[in-house]
């Protein structure tokens, strides 16, 4: 699906609920109240074939024992809602608003993709191809200089800097955490 390469993901959509087109989603933001308001049109990405439509108008949005519940205008049911299901949200990174706190230490999946990641001595293990979003804790993607994948806890003790401006992350990876793959 073409979608801009500015755009922040917000929720994967899961199973349906009811039977008027509700949907439950897995929250991606760390701001739902906000970015789940009725009117905000998401950009999808579905698998091919689906016949999922390229965006989506929030109706409504509600929480029922802690989980989300989405509803589009353009999904009048079950059926629909059904089809909806493993599609990834986003929002347009230019009608979200950017929080100006100067003491939030979070960052988006596309400030970190790209950056190269370093040891603590600066020799290069790597790039970032992207960032897991865990309920306990999210996770670095890393493609490894011998091409090998990887997941880094993205936790301070670990991810010890982010240098977006640089363009680099310096992780001090405890013994093996490379090796967990190798016999």
């Amino acid at each position: 699906m073409a979608r801009t390469t500015d755009s922040l993901l917000v929720a994967r959509i899961g199973k349906p609920h009811g039977l008027r087109g509700e949907v439950t989603v897995q929250t991606h933001t760390d701001d739902p109240e906000s970015r789940y308001a009725p009117g905000t049109l998401f950009e999808t990405e579905a698998q091919p074939g689906t016949g999922v439509p390229r965006q989506l108008t929030l109706s409504t949005a509600r929480k029922h024992r802690e989980v989300w519940l989405l509803g589009f205008a353009e999904i009048p049911d079950r059926t629909g809602a059904e089809s909806l299901r493993g599609t990834r949200l986003f929002l347009d990174l230019d009608t979200v608003e950017e929080d100006a706190d100067a003491d939030d230490d979070g960052w988006y999946e596309h400030d970190l993709v790209g950056l190269s990641v370093r040891d603590p001595d600066g020799a290069v293990l790597g790039e970032v191809t992207g960032l897991v979003v865990g309920a306990v804790q999210d996770l670095l993607e890393v493609r490894l200089s011998d091409g090998r994948e990887a997941l880094v806890p993205f936790v301070e003790a670990i991810v010890t800097e982010v240098d977006t401006e640089a363009g680099h992350v310096v992780v001090d990876a405890p013994a093996g955490l490379f090796d967990l793959d190798e016999t």
